[in-house]
């Protein structure tokens, strides 16, 4: 028995005796705080999404669906990508157009492998509009944590307005708190003491997102 089991034990031993709907663990958290900062309408609230991620250096990009092949075959050619990564369940038609080998997402596949691909391209499963904020959520057209963080170059697909909220708290609940949930805000960024920015420690030194209307 581990320590986190044994504190457990003597919670639940010291509640034994107290009927279930007193517990305290119990009482269903009060939800009150401000959902949103103002009301917007669908328009606006993708018009401060683009803002923001253009705030946090993303380079955003707008395309429907039959301008999207060729948006991301320009992509790919101007990153010099010679290969791409390709999630499982990625729609076919969105690189269609693309010249890149196609890498498809295999557990075998290593971490130093994998730093040898040139781009990525994925879909999201909710953009946040007031923190400039992806995320995914390891669904099919997503594929794994991984393979959105080792690339040096990711393009993301939003589907707008559909995966675009205006507020954190109207993104959580969309979310299944089990799946495994990257949150990206703009490319991987840190700065040292001396606050010298480096780009690409944890992550794509270039995030691409392509809003899909």
């Amino acid at each position: 028995m581990n320590g986190r089991e044994r504190i457990l034990g003597r919670v639940r031993r010291a509640l034994a005796d107290v009927p279930p709907d007193e517990r305290p663990y119990e009482e269903a958290v009060p939800r009150e705080y401000l959902r949103a900062h103002g009301e917007r309408t669908t328009g606006e609230t993708v018009e401060l999404l683009a803002e923001n991620l253009a705030d946090y250096r993303a380079i955003v990009h707008r395309a429907d669906a039959e301008e999207l092949p060729m948006l991301v075959r320009r992509l790919l050619a101007e990153h010099g990508s010679q290969e791409v990564l390709v999630p499982p369940g990625l729609p076919s038609g969105w690189l269609a157009a693309a010249d890149p080998v196609r890498i498809h997402d295999r557990a075998a596949s290593t971490a130093l492998r994998l730093d040898r691909v040139d781009s990525v391209v994925t879909g999201c499963a909710v953009a946040i509009a007031e923190t400039g904020t992806l995320v995914l959520d390891g669904s099919p057209d997503q594929g794994r944590r991984r393979i959105s963080l080792i690339p040096d170059h990711h393009i993301c697909v939003v589907r707008v307005p559909d995966q675009v909220v205006s507020s954190l708290p109207q993104a959580l609940e969309r979310l299944d708190p089990a799946r495994p949930l990257t949150w990206i805000s703009g490319p991987s960024a840190t700065s040292d003491i001396e606050l010298d920015r480096v780009e690409g420690v944890h992550g794509p030194r270039t995030l691409e997102v392509i809003l899909l209307g």
